[in-house]
């Protein structure tokens, strides 16, 4: 498999250097609900982004296949997947007892039941899987698929907008093939549900740099969560403050990547791009630009480890699809212009029509004071040492692959909901 790359006049590079670059047409279709902050669109909107860059030539595209029950159930609970295939907004009432057992569809709640919800979970998780197949038989080490990283949902639970953990079901297919998986987070909020899924292994090392206070959602990933039992040490939670800037947070972000890759030596990287860390989204409380958003990017890429980038989190619509295609941009190897070419949603980015905008104006202070970081980073590198190095796996057979709220009505909510 090659592509030929446009800066290398006609020179074809080695298939597993280019990106595979995950997307289904359909799965932005799907809607929450006018007043609810997440909106699948987001995926569509970046990739008419992409498309208008022509990054498309420097990468490989797949239509991934939807991710079957079976899929689900590696790591989902069987009735949980069964409920949420079943039920509809017009059969709900027969599913009173499960609604609040699964947490699903409560009045106001962040986990409604809409048409098409099981579909919906069946595209995004699907692509996650197939970039974790494409891994593991070798058609490309770096694969992207924008429409994952829903990181909060339990082996039985909706939490946080997410109903199926496609980031969880990817990190145990690619388990088969490889001994050493990390898991990397760089949404605002806790990487909860995938840590609880790995707390007691130390094959998946899992690591979220988040928001963390009493009352910021989902309530954990304090730095004292460290995992238990045999995976003890292997659960690392960078837990940080309002209004962090790209500076602050690539003194923390840096030193402790480079330590995890040194102690834990993973043989593949996994990450989760939530884009809610940007300065002024929605439901954010830090003050990252896209450009520092993408530097975490490319400093996992700077390691040359086989690696999937999801999607995750990301309420301002124009500013989610203008990271992740920066971000994009970064993975394929390729410099775009700030100057946003003619897509068709150009509409969405006025009135500066460019695709880093100083996105931080008006922003908060930075509560992440020196002393804080430096506490923070030594606790964590201290952790790190007393880890066995790189940790081995006994020998085993390998399993054969899977087959195949109310204050959020304004005018960009408005365009989407008339889509």
């Amino acid at each position: 498999m090659s592509v030929k790359s446009g800066d290398s006049e006609g020179e074809v590079l080695p298939g597993h250097r280019v990106p595979i670059y995950y997307y289904d047409p359909v799965v932005g279709s799907f809607h929450y609900g006018q007043r609810h902050p997440m909106k699948p669109h987001r995926i569509h909107i970046t990739h008419s982004l992409v498309l208008s860059y022509n990054l498309n030539k420097h990468m490989h595209f797949y239509r991934p296949k939807l991710a079957t029950k079976w899929d689900l159930c590696t790591f989902h609970a069987q009735d949980y997947i069964d409920f949420l295939s079943r039920v509809t907004n017009d059969n709900m009432s027969q599913f009173s007892a499960e609604l609040k057992k699964f947490s699903v569809g409560s009045p106001n709640g962040d986990s409604p039941v809409f048409g098409g919800m099981y579909e919906f979970c069946q595209r995004f998780c699907g692509g996650s899987l197939n970039a974790a197949q494409h891994m593991n038989q070798g058609l490309s080490d770096v694969t992207i698929n924008w429409a994952g990283g829903l990181h909060h949902a339990k082996k039985a639970e909706a939490s946080g907008f997410c109903y199926v953990n496609d980031i969880c079901v990817a990190i145990l297919e690619l388990l088969k093939h490889h001994p050493r998986v990390m898991y990397l987070d760089i949404d605002v909020h806790h990487g909860d549900g995938v840590q609880e899924a790995f707390y007691l292994s130390d094959r998946v090392m899992t690591v979220s740099f988040h928001k963390y206070g009493r009352d910021f959602f989902p309530g954990t990933g304090d730095m004292y969560e460290i995992g238990e039992q045999q995976g003890k040490y292997y659960s690392v939670n960078v837990p940080l403050r309002d209004g962090i800037n790209d500076e602050t947070y690539h003194d923390v972000y840096k030193p402790i990547m480079d330590g995890i890759i040194k102690h834990y030596r993973p043989t593949a990287l996994v990450m989760q791009c939530g884009a809610d860390s940007l300065g002024m989204d929605r439901l954010g409380v830090f003050n990252l630009s896209i450009s520092g958003h993408g530097e975490a990017v490319n400093h996992m890429k700077s390691y040359g480890l086989p690696i999937m980038y999801l999607g995750g989190g990301g309420y301002t619509l124009r500013n989610v699809a203008r990271c992740w295609t920066y971000e994009t941009s970064i993975i394929a190897g390729q410099k775009i212009a700030n100057e946003l070419p003619y897509n068709d949603y150009h509409g969405f980015f006025n009135p500066d029509y460019v695709l880093q905008p100083q996105i931080a104006a008006n922003k908060a202070d930075n509560l992440n004071k020196k002393d804080y970081i430096e506490f923070i980073k030594e606790s964590t590198l201290t952790n790190l040492k007393r880890l066995p190095h790189a940790p081995s796996v006994q020998m085993h057979d390998v399993p054969g692959d899977l087959f195949y709220y109310d204050d959020f009505d304004d005018v960009e909510d408005e365009r989407i909901d008339e889509s």
